[in-house]
């Protein structure tokens, strides 16, 4: 199994090396604007910001853009790419079963860049979901200036430490990306002043500890999670915070909307998408979930 996915997207761009940057029109890129402009139209209508994740090249590449596509238009208003890598410690068995397919099935980093440029196109801001090695590997400035060029928003970096980001502050402030780190139940009040003060669209806010997954009820310290890391922000800072690791129905999506300002979820999608007997039932049952959270972030 090694070296099939050593033979994928973290170690091989695609045919003929690296990506070139993707041209897009400035229809595009003002479309696919930070990540705050989607927090700041659901605020503004009263609602929480539902943020939709899914694993380029699953269940295939272009499965993947139809996929995400149809989250779009059924309620997503930010599309997190995610970017299938060889050893996800932080993914549980459901998305690393995605990942698996998606590396199995052939999907490099320009396959990555190429749907993100896809689902940019909706409109909504498109960010990219991966740990740092394929990033350090690509080459951290190169790597942000082909994400620009796609049309995405900016990275989510589950594994990079504010200790070790600067290569990574540099890149996105040259290249106008959004940065969200991630903070956990963990983390002590100086570690969410130091991450909020480097995050730039939002900040994920990790409910659980441990491995993703959908959950059958909303982690009773997340509350606290997100009142904690608002507190630690700088004075006249409003950074918005998404919340995500566990939620899988309408229902909770309605209670984590009562406290974040962001609801996200992968696993539910991914596990749509796993279950369904054919490509159009996946899109069918993702389009009834993506409606039922998007009623839930409007209770």
């Amino acid at each position: 199994m090694s070296d099939v996915r050593e033979a994928s997207a973290v170690s091989d761009p695609g045919p003929g090396g690296r990506s070139e940057p993707v041209a897009q029109g400035d229809d595009v890129r003002e479309a696919s604007r930070g990540a705050a402009t989607a927090f700041e139209k659901a605020r503004s209508e009263g609602r929480g910001t539902l943020v939709g994740y899914l694993p380029a090249g699953f269940p295939s590449y272009e499965g993947a853009i139809a996929a995400a596509t149809t989250m779009v238009e059924a309620g997503c208003d930010i599309i997190e790419v995610g970017l299938p890598y060889t050893d996800p410690l932080m993914d549980g068995p459901t998305i690393q079963d995605a990942v698996h397919q998606a590396l199995t099935g052939g999907i490099h980093v320009a396959d990555v860049f190429r749907t993100v440029e896809a689902v940019a196109a909706t409109g909504v801001p498109t960010l990219v979901m991966t740990y740092w090695n394929p990033v350090d590997r690509y080459g951290v400035d190169a790597f942000a200036r082909d994400l620009a060029s796609a049309g995405g928003s900016g990275l989510i970096t589950p594994d990079l430490t504010p200790e070790e980001a600067g290569p990574w502050l540099a890149a996105s402030d040259a290249h106008s990306l959004d940065r969200i780190f991630l903070v956990a139940l963990s983390s002590t009040d100086e570690r969410l002043a130091a991450i909020t003060d480097l995050c730039r669209g939002f900040v994920y806010a990790a409910s659980l500890m441990g491995v993703t997954g959908a959950r059958s009820a909303v982690d009773t310290g997340a509350a606290r999670l997100v009142e904690r890391t608002r507190n630690a922000m700088s004075p006249g800072a409003s950074l918005p915070i998404g919340l995500g690791l566990g939620v899988s129905d309408g229902t909770q999506a309605a209670e984590v909307a009562g406290f974040a300002d962001g609801v996200i979820v992968g696993s539910a999608f991914i596990r749509r998408l796993l279950d369904a007997p054919s490509p159009e039932e996946g899109l069918d049952a993702v389009r009834r979930l993506t409606a039922e959270l998007a009623e839930g972030v409007r209770r």
